[in-house]
């Protein structure tokens, strides 16, 4: 006997679509909602209990919506998205895509990225509404320093920058925040393997790195050794020890000073290496290896029977291990051309520490964004309101139905120049009308709303500048989310439940009714 198939109709279809799509858009905007608060230099902080079961504290976009467990499809689509924002430019989490971007383009231009004081200009701008904008130009300085040291020119107007593996934050509590600094090199939670017998301070060291273990090597699991005599014990012994006499040969034969590997070390070979008067270090994470080779300009070795002259890094400047609170630091700084590089935050509190490494994230992405694409849009919503008022323009030339996507993308684009309107405290409807009419003409594209005043002025005077980078993958991230939304009309639970009966639940579509959808329920309590 056949199962009954279950036939919809176009109607039921279209009804059945348009509940969904009400679902999907009450989901979204209950993602925004919560966001919505974080704009604008005037914004607020959001206390929030993560999965270990401790406390966040921030006003970054990407954080809050990064610890949010929700249900609704279609706002886990919004969460998705924003980490992938974040993921792509660092920053603009909380923020007709080609006509958009054309428009951005006609507002943007090039910056000289040496001038010190427009790129502090620039990452100020888009840190300022942050808990760390209290301490000045610290966190901007600390981004740019960072940021210009690992860059590396590519030629044809291309650089390489890649904070993610060449820059690592180091938190230590203690200090005050003034403390914090760029270090000219890396540094690490690590000690020498025999404190009492290896320096600990080397000035311009001969620096080799290591991928391999500088101990006996273990047999597997079923090697098994058959001694027939008292004699054999203390061959195989001599024959261990002769093997790692002979790696550590390989080694003191280039004269190195200090000596890292990301493997183990015997006791016998930190021994002959002290012997040797050669520092050394074990047990180094990979990430870590990698920093040190391109701070010193040295090549990680992976057999010691390979090294060679030119792997040797003489680049740093000065090899310390300094005791700091209860933990040992290894600092390999005063490098001539490092490429790698660790910022060192101090602070009070650990809280503190995670809230300033979350600015900084942002601050070297929008410094990195602008390393890498040297051109600037104004901010305070001015670039929004630009792009809405072009499109409108466009919209009217289009005497189709094809103009109604261009007013609708015109009007999403006012919501940034809105919101920073609501969060000032100002009337918004007349703040909107006369942001409007600035930008009626083409003359006023870097009039936006001042955030501390509410005030509609030139952002060029007050130099308040977002990254070209950051827009426009705002953009494309807003417009490519909003037409795969639409898209969606329907919504199926993959999970199998039972009846109260313990029967199986009937097959066919469920569709979610717009009296189910609350937009609180989707928000821990």
């Amino acid at each position: 006997m056949h199962a009954p198939v279950l036939v919809l109709n176009d109607a039921t279809k279209r009804e059945s679509g348009s509940k969904v799509h009400h679902a999907n858009i009450q989901a979204s905007k209950a993602v925004a909602d919560i966001i919505r608060t974080t704009l604008g230099p005037r914004s607020m902080l959001k206390m929030l209990l993560d999965a270990s079961g401790g406390i966040v504290l921030t006003n970054d976009g990407n954080a809050i919506l990064r610890e949010l467990d929700v249900a609704h499809p279609a706002a886990k689509t919004m969460i998705e998205l924003s980490r992938t924002q974040d993921e792509e430019v660092g920053d603009g989490t909380t923020s007709a895509l080609e006509h958009a971007i054309q428009a951005l383009d006609e507002i943007a231009f090039p910056i000289n990225i040496d001038d010190k004081q427009m790129m502090l200009n620039i990452v100020q701008s888009c840190i300022g509404t942050k808990f760390t904008s209290r301490f000045g130009t610290l966190i901007a300085d600390l981004a740019i320093g960072s940021v210009k040291t690992i860059a590396v020119d590519l030629g044809s107007g291309l650089r390489e920058v890649d904070i993610k593996k060449y820059i690592k934050i180091e938190k230590l509590p203690g200090g005050q925040l003034e403390d914090s600094k760029v270090l000219s090199g890396v540094m690490f939670n690590k000690d020498v393997v025999a404190p009492g017998k290896m320096r600990r301070k080397i000035k311009n060291p001969r620096i080799l790195l290591l991928d391999c273990p500088l101990e006996y090597k273990k047999g597997e699991n079923q090697t098994n050794a058959e001694l027939m005599k008292e004699e054999d014990w203390a061959t195989l012994l001599k024959m261990e020890e002769e093997y790692i006499e002979k790696v550590c040969a390989q080694i003191i034969m280039f004269k190195p000073d200090l000596v890292i590997t990301e493997k183990g070390l015997s006791d016998l070979a930190s021994h002959f290496l002290s012997k040797a008067g050669i520092s050394a270090i074990r047990r180094l994470r990979k990430t870590d290896n990698n920093r040190i080779a391109r701070a010193c300009g040295a090549t990680i070795v992976n057999r010691t029977d390979e090294i060679q002259e030119s792997d040797i890094g003489l680049g740093a400047g000065l090899f310390e291990v300094q005791k700091i609170g209860d933990e040992y630091f290894t600092f390999i700084i005063d490098c001539k051309d490092p490429k790698a590089c660790t910022v060192l935050l101090r602070g009070a509190s650990k809280d503190l520490l995670n809230e300033v490494e979350r600015n900084l994230h942002d601050a070297m992405g929008v410094a990195r964004n602008v390393i890498k694409d040297a051109k600037l849009v104004p901010g305070g919503g001015a670039a929004e309101m630009a792009v809405s008022s072009i499109l409108k323009q466009k919209g009217a030339l289009i005497e189709s139905v094809e103009q109604w996507p261009y007013h609708a993308a015109a009007k999403a684009f006012e919501v940034i120049p809105r919101t920073l309107a609501q969060n000032c405290g100002v009337n918004v409807i007349r703040t909107m009308t006369a942001l409007q009419a600035k930008h009626a003409s083409s003359d006023n594209r870097m009039i936006g709303i001042d955030g501390n005043t509410g005030v509609v002025t030139d952002m060029k005077a007050l130099g308040i500048w977002d990254s070209y980078g950051v827009k426009v993958q705002t953009f494309k991230t807003a417009i490519e989310a909003a037409s795969m939304l639409l898209r969606i009309d329907d919504i199926l639970s993959g999970l199998k439940k039972k009846q109260a009966g313990g029967g199986p639940t009937p097959k066919g579509p469920q569709i979610e009714d717009d009296k189910d959808v609350d937009s609180e329920q989707m928000i821990p309590e």
